[in-house]
């Protein structure tokens, strides 16, 4: 039976038991190793908070519309970082390059079940590098997701970046940024992620709850504040203290997941008067300016590759690994206990 971790209800999990699909033409088959739980997308799902819940997305005028939800509980199969051992082939795909083999670890996107069905234009070149731990592969997109933002920070060499949230994205755009050639500040309010901030190449940790930031960050840079701001939490506040945190015309990519309405985020103060440029980052697709050399498939690449050379750790990311069984207990402990966990990798 394949078993599919789905959501009921806000905070209600459940592991729904299935009975296997065919292999449809145009697929693999892979059976699922570990699947990463996003502690920032899913947990808003997992919450009730995410807009999809009330509301639908026109994918072509590109607006949200009132009236009916775009999803319903239950939502199944949610998870967007998954690695898992290719088990069967769609027979008319033999010969087709990059094709994965049977046998093979490959990492992608298939949700949280034991085994998914992938079309095979999502696979090619996804076999996971040699001497790659498994559990590496299970960062392809989240690794994306900070890369991207790092891109859409447009960094130079020697300049001034802060990082508002050190979950494990901001933690992976702490190190990238500092890979880039920034000094980084690091903010959060658990000092526990501020000291792997330390250690993922943070030069400044400041504790939101403790330290005036925009203040802090002014003070070290002569007054002027940071050429470029991060904001991955996803806190209305944060995003307000990260635009005062900045230089006149300084940037700030907005790369959380926004949830209801903006209280905190005064756009009539420093945004207004030090003409700060707000970019949204978003996985959907790269800055528009690179959108010539980069692909969100390009950004997965690479990142799996800094991982495979050494130049970013990800293992030490993982706070926990957890039986799919008990996924209910893991979304508690997101959602309740935020501070004793990193990232969470279920384990089928």
């Amino acid at each position: 039976m394949e078993r599919v971790v789905q959501f009921t209800g806000p905070r209600r999990v459940e592991i729904a038991s299935r009975e296997p699909q065919p292999l449809p033409p145009g697929h693999l088959r892979v059976r699922t190793r570990y699947s990463g739980i996003s502690a920032g997308t899913e947990l808003t799902a997992y919450r009730g908070t995410n807009p999809y819940l009330t509301r639908t997305w026109d994918p072509e005028a590109r607006l949200f519309r009132e009236g009916a939800a775009g999803i319903a509980y239950p939502v199944a199969g949610w998870g967007y970082s998954e690695v898992g051992e290719v088990t069967e082939i769609s027979p008319e795909l033999a010969g087709t390059p990059g094709l994965p083999a049977v046998g093979d670890l490959v990492w992608g996107i298939w949700g949280h079940r034991s085994e998914g069905l992938v079309p095979v234009e999502r696979m090619l070149g996804h076999t996971l590098p040699a001497g790659l731990d498994p559990l590496a592969g299970a960062f392809a997109r989240v690794g994306a997701i900070a890369h991207n933002a790092v891109l859409a920070a447009d960094l130079h060499l020697g300049e001034d970046a802060v990082v508002f949230g050190q979950g494990v994205i901001g933690l992976i755009t702490t190190r990238l940024a500092q890979l880039s050639g920034a000094r980084v500040t690091a903010v959060d309010t658990l000092d526990n992620r501020l000291e792997t901030a330390r250690q993922y190449g943070a030069e400044v940790t400041l504790n939101a709850l403790a330290d005036p930031v925009a203040e802090r960050v002014r003070e070290a840079t002569d007054g002027r504040g940071a050429d470029v701001a991060v904001e991955i939490s996803g806190a209305h506040a944060a995003l307000h203290e990260a635009v005062r945190s900045v230089a006149t015309g300084g940037r700030v990519v907005a790369s959380g997941f926004y949830q209801g309405d903006g209280t905190g985020l005064r756009l009539g103060d420093e945004f207004h008067h030090n003409r700060v440029q707000l970019v949204s980052s978003q996985i959907g697709g790269v800055p528009p300016q690179l959108s010539g050399r980069w692909t969100v498939e390009r950004l997965q690449q690479t990142f799996l590759r800094l991982v495979a050379e050494g130049r970013v750790d990800v293992k030490s990311l993982v706070s926990h690994v957890v039986p799919a069984d008990e996924a209910a207990e893991a979304y508690v402990l997101l959602d309740e206990r935020p501070q004793e966990a990193l990232q969470i990798v279920l384990e089928f």
